[in-house]
């Protein structure tokens, strides 16, 4: 299992992902799972991948070796620096992970493992809108939108709570959109096993066509152990000071 986040803000996106995988308890690799596609003035795309390993990887080297259109097999392959949209990105996302699974899936059934993948898939291209999705195993994706300003895939609901309560497409700064992702995954580690250290960030600045940040984050990192330190220290604060309940006791109904 994994954890990826994507933030979709005004001022740019924020992606972040963990780098472990495992195959049992004792069975625990380090395998990033972000790839960047940039041509500094024409386009920045970022793909993070959730789900089975073989299968992710798998749909990645497609995406690097090129794929033709289904429709017209012999035409020149599409790739992440061919592509004219990011819409058209997505669907070469979603066309290599549908040759996935017709390479593999049957294959994959006769020995009980799930065709499991999705990926978080976000970018812009010059002259062309920033935009954020999640694709889905069987290929077809959504967008994030201003009203849903992030998208998860992987363990997702540890990370949900504090994204839902704080974050906003207007208001959030990009800068404090990477502590919102950092606090997110936080807690996803604090509360599963199977997400990890380290951690791969991305941040792009709207219409820049160039990445601003791309930082592999260790568990030492000072900034991390000091975010979350302050975190639990302020939520327990928070917790400490809330009003106590005023139920009386023995066998009252609360109103």
């Amino acid at each position: 299992m994994t954890y990826c986040v994507g933030l979709f803000l005004s001022e740019g996106l924020v992606l972040l992902a963990d780098t472990r995988t495992n195959a049992g308890v004792d069975n625990v690799s380090t395998y990033s799972k972000t790839f960047v596609w940039e041509r500094p003035g024409n386009r920045v795309i970022v793909l993070m991948t959730a789900g089975n390993l073989a299968v992710t990887q798998a749909a990645v080297n497609l995406i690097d070796e090129g794929l033709a259109p289904e429709d017209d097999p012999d035409a020149e392959p599409d790739t992440m620096f061919s592509v004219p949209t990011m819409f058209e990105a997505a669907r070469l996302v979603g066309r290599a992970v549908r040759r996935v699974h017709a390479y593999d899936a049957k294959a994959m059934k006769a020995q009980d493992a799930p065709f499991a993948a999705s990926f978080l898939l976000g970018g812009q291209l010059r002259d062309r809108t920033l935009r954020l999705f999640e694709i889905y195993a069987a290929g077809n994706f959504i967008a994030a939108t201003p009203d849903t300003p992030f998208l998860q895939i992987g363990e997702h609901k540890y990370g949900k709570p504090i994204l839902d309560r704080a974050l906003s497409y207007s208001a959030t700064r990009l800068i404090d959109g990477m502590k919102l992702a950092l606090l997110s995954m936080d807690s996803t580690v604090r509360s599963n096993l199977s997400v990890g250290f380290p951690l791969d960030l991305v941040t792009y600045r709207r219409d820049t066509l160039k990445i601003e940040r791309q930082v592999r984050i260790e568990e030492s990192d000072p900034y991390v152990t000091l975010l979350s330190r302050h975190w639990s220290d302020a939520l327990r604060t928070a917790y400490h000071d809330l009003p106590a309940p005023e139920w009386p006791t023995g066998h009252v109904h609360a109103s």
